[in-house]
């Protein structure tokens, strides 16, 4: 489906095409009756001037209607009149269609005359010709922001481009989320964004861009402006009330007194006073002429291909009613339906009755091809219908099913929440509003979710949709971290359905374990969940997670270690394949680098070859763990650039984990402290207590390496208690070091045995290594340093096989075997000045110089020199990546690459991209 139909001509009135001729919507407005709007002006020609010399920008102009909004769109034109120009009006009956603004931005650029969508690559052509709904696919909003951004810049190559879009608060989710991808990224580009909306609506997505909010007008310049506009005479006593009423909204003052309705003060809404001022001027109309009004009020599409025939199937005598129409100057009729201004369309809908509506719906879902618009169709004949409708209901979800398939999961709930009230059968209607609340929470919206599953009567419903009911209200819970309902009702779902399906009972369970680990809400939810388990669910044929949990938590490590490996190794597939946060915190507990790995290596090959934000962003945020935590701070902070710009394209925010990991080992003591107090904020706001506890293991690990040894042993302390998998587990080797610097012995004793259960069980060389070195530390006995040596050498994790030598060296001074001191002292400040640990190399440096040795200064690596970003832009070209690669990576344009490369150059004092390959510091990884 083409959410715009594409009847129009290639010289469509949304495209202004400069010197070549202009073509733009008739009802342009008297930019000369701007009166007190300096700033405003000042700011438009600001950044048409910024992109006229190169550089992009965006300005939102917000405020109610009839502010001016629209008027500043129209002075933006003007001021780029050597601009190619787009343009795009949001429909409130549109919104439901999925890029459909987005669409219409664009179309000109995609007309077979200028085809600026046959110069993209083929992978970004492929992107928007299924949002666009030419193909089968289904894009990202994000990717088709990305192609879009390389369309628009593909146009502005030829001249500046201005990008004029009004109405934005009616925007299509998808087109709204798409924009505001672009509006972030087209800074090295010669495009201007100028933006117009009112408060609330989808435009909440462009929130955070540049904007101005536009305030009434002084009384001195709304008195100006009716003096020069107005074309009723006024005496003053009539004047002075008119703007005190209009409250210096321009609107009012020029259009409340023509409509012969201004009869003193109104406590209503002023938006409502000027739509029934465009609404008197119906009254005296003919009826065919009110007839039309409202059929074009209900297109969205303004498309008079479809107008005239809608108005002839009524009956319309459209050559009579048109003539009387075009007189109000309430509307044009050109190669567009163009209203004199939004409120004046909406007038017109609202003011007519439910029939008329309806009536208006059938005609136009009449004359729409089923062939090339069915969801548009489908959609008229929704709003014309007041009956249930099976077979309506049925097409409404074929129509959810192609906007899902596009990427537009708002529109495909709002399709099925349309089906489900059009639904005669009870039993589908709550099935396809279960089917809605599900494409809500896809969608972001668990809002909405949660107020459709408030229609829900449980009264008919059996033990099944009793369960699901619950799974959903569970899961709306977590999302929006409302309150600790989330777990309890996913526990209740799966209580529920254990004597009906066993199965899915225990798949109910894993699921509220699965997302409490994945949005970082776990305390106390496996506790919750495997009581209710062994209460609820008969145990399956073999054994399985919930098996293994329990063991791990009643029997210990030792008993439960060879089932877990067992099932995260899985006899079909691995348990990654199904569960991916669950297998990274088991591989954890298991310290099992190489598992880890692998479960990484399979992340961020689904998450790019399907393009799931969610799976991608978990596979980068384990990549910087995993990189963080063998040392590898290039890559780590390369993979946490890629996360923040997939986080910053979905409109969502980074994770904190993997950036403390990092932190906390980097020893950088104000950046780690400054992001510890940002972490505890956020976790403290959202009750994760996951995250909490990853605060208190930053917090000891980075005071350990500043030999802050009580404030470690607090934060260990915290962690430990928090019982939390994996966190844990690596906790413990913090707390046996800080207690055994504060004399703790006993504190220390108590972790080493807790420690020594978990890595003797699962005996891989990483925990034996880090377990003999805690172990040395008690003891003071050689040997145990030795062992930890000789198992560490055969581990990745770096910084913990510098820790053992730091560690054995340390102690070997305190011996006074000095010589034999420096040899692995030596050795983990290299290892750990080499890999840019710097708290942990200054332990190491201090006791070097206890034993007569100078260290040489920190070597100067590029990643101490770059920001993230231009971290992860050096490595991938450094392995080769063009800059369009690099682009497409990171979710920018190819020109903001360029301008990153040039900063690189400068900071790094080169001048080439050999250069940068020739780098050590720069190497990359196949996997990263």
């Amino acid at each position: 489906m083409s959410p715009v139909p594409d009847r129009q001509s290639s010289d469509d009135p949304s495209w202004q095409r400069g010197d070549s001729g202009t073509d733009i919507p008739s009802f342009t407005r008297d930019v000369d009756s701007l009166v007190g709007r300096q700033d405003e002006i000042r700011a438009i020609d600001e950044l048409i001037n910024t992109a006229r010399g190169g550089g992009g920008g965006v300005l939102v102009l917000r405020g109610e209607a009839g502010i001016g909004k629209s008027t500043l769109l129209d002075h933006a034109r003007n001021a780029g009149s050597d601009f190619q120009v787009l343009h795009a009006t949001g429909s409130q009956f549109e919104s439901e269609l999925p890029f459909a603004a987005l669409h219409q931005l664009c179309r000109p650029l995609c007309s077979p005359t200028l085809d600026f969508l046959g110069t993209l690559s083929a992978q970004h052509q492929e992107v928007l010709q299924v949002a666009f709904g030419l193909a089968d696919g289904r894009p990202s909003a994000f990717r088709v922001g990305l192609a879009t951004l390389e369309l628009l810049a593909c146009a502005a190559r030829e001249r500046p481009l201005l990008c004029s879009i009004d109405d934005a608060q009616w925007l299509d989710a998808a087109s709204s989320k798409a924009l505001a991808f672009i509006a972030r990224r087209i800074d090295a580009e010669p495009i201007a964004v100028t933006v117009a909306m009112r408060p609330g609506g989808a435009g909440n997505e462009l929130g955070g861009l540049p904007d101005m909010v536009l305030e009434g007008l002084s009384d001195s310049d709304a008195r100006a402006l009716l003096a020069a506009k107005s074309r009723v005479i006024l005496d003053e006593q009539v004047r002075d009330r008119l703007v005190a009423e209009a409250r210096g909204n321009p609107l009012a003052l020029l259009h409340l007194p023509r409509a012969d309705s201004f009869t003193g003060p109104d406590v209503c809404e002023l938006p409502g006073r000027i739509e029934r001022g465009f609404a008197a001027q119906l009254v005296d109309l003919p009826v065919e002429a009110r007839q039309l009004l409202i059929i074009a009020s209900a297109d969205p599409t303004g498309d008079p291909g479809l107008l005239w025939p809608a108005a002839r199937l009524a009956g319309i005598d459209v050559a009579g009613a048109s003539t009387a129409v075009t007189a109000t100057q309430l509307v044009e009729f050109s190669t567009r339906v163009c209203f004199c201004h939004p409120l004046a369309r909406s007038a017109i809908y609202l003011a007519a009755d439910d029939d008329q509506r309806r009536s208006a719906h059938q005609v136009l879902a009449e004359t729409t091809d089923p062939a090339r618009d069915p969801d548009r169709r489908a959609w008229h004949r929704a709003r014309a219908s007041t009956d249930p409708d099976e077979d309506l209901a049925a097409e409404l979800e074929r129509c959810a099913s192609r906007a899902q398939s596009r990427g537009g999961i708002a529109a495909a709930a709002a399709f099925i929440e349309r089906a489900a009230q059009l639904s005669l059968d009870p039993a589908k209607r709550t099935e396809r509003t279960f089917a809605a609340a599900r494409a809500w929470m896809g969608a972001g919206a668990a809002d909405k979710a949660e107020e459709l599953l408030t229609t829900v009567s449980e009264a008919g419903l059996d033990e099944r949709q009793h369960a699901e009911c619950d799974l959903l209200r569970g899961q709306v819970a977590f999302i929006r971290h409302i309150n600790s309902d989330g777990p309890r009702l996913m526990v209740r779902a799966g209580q529920k359905l254990a004597t009906v399906d066993p199965q899915r009972s225990r798949e109910c369970f894993l699921d509220a374990l699965e997302m409490s680990f994945a949005v970082g809400r776990p305390s106390g939810v496996m506790d919750m969940v495997l009581a209710a388990a062994r209460d609820s669910a008969p145990a399956p044929r073999a054994p399985d997670i919930l098996d293994a949990l329990t063991l791990l938590t009643t029997r210990g490590h030792r008993a439960a270690v060879p089932l877990i490996r067992k099932i995260l190794d899985g006899d079909d597939a691995p348990l990654w394949t199904q569960r991916p946060a669950i297998a990274v915190l088991l591989a954890a507990e298991l310290w099992d680098p190489h598992t880890h790995w692998a479960i990484i290596e399979w992340l961020m090959k689904t998450g790019r070859e399907s393009g799931s934000p969610i799976v991608l962003r978990l596979g980068l945020a384990q990549v910087a763990s995993g990189a963080a935590l063998k040392g590898d701070v290039g890559q780590a902070m390369a993979a946490l650039a890629e996360e923040e710009a997939l986080a910053d394209a979905i409109g969502g925010a980074p994770v904190y984990y993997a950036r403390l990991q990092l932190a906390a080992l980097r020893g950088r003591r104000r950046e780690a402290l400054d992001l510890i107090a940002r972490a505890t904020d956020a976790a403290t706001a959202r009750g994760t207590g996951q995250l909490i506890a990853n605060v208190h293991w930053a917090s000891a690990v980075l005071h350990n390496g500043l030999a802050d040894y009580p404030t470690a042993l607090t934060a260990a302390e915290q962690a430990v208690s928090s019982g939390e998998l994996f966190l844990t587990g690596f906790t413990l080797p913090e707390l046996v070091e800080a207690a055994v610097r504060c004399g703790q012995y006993d504190t220390a004793t108590t972790a080493l045995d807790s420690l020594t259960d978990r890595t003797d069980a699962s005996a891989t060389a990483t925990g034996l290594g880090i377990a003999a070195y805690s172990r040395a530390l008690v003891t003071g006995v050689e040997d145990h340093y030795q062992d930890a040596l000789r198992h560490l050498n055969s581990s990745s994790l770096l910084p913990y096989r510098a820790r053992a030598h730091l560690l054995y060296g340390e102690w070997l001074g305190r011996e006074r075997r000095r010589q034999d001191s420096r040899v692995h002292l030596r050795t983990a400040y290299e290892l750990l000045s080499g890999a840019g640990l710097e708290a942990f190399a200054r332990r190491a440096a201090t006791a070097l110089r206890a034993t007569g040795v100078k260290t040489d200064g920190p070597a100067n690596r590029a990643y101490d020199q770059l920001t993230m970003q231009e971290i992860h832009v050096a490595r991938l070209v450094a392995g080769g990546a063009t800059s369009n690669e690099v682009a497409a990576r990171l979710f920018i344009s190819p020109r903001t690459v360029d301008t990153h490369l040039r900063n690189i150059f400068r900071k790094l004092g080169i001048t080439s991209r050999k250069q940068l390959r020739q780098r050590p510091d720069l190497r990359t990884e196949q996997d990263s």
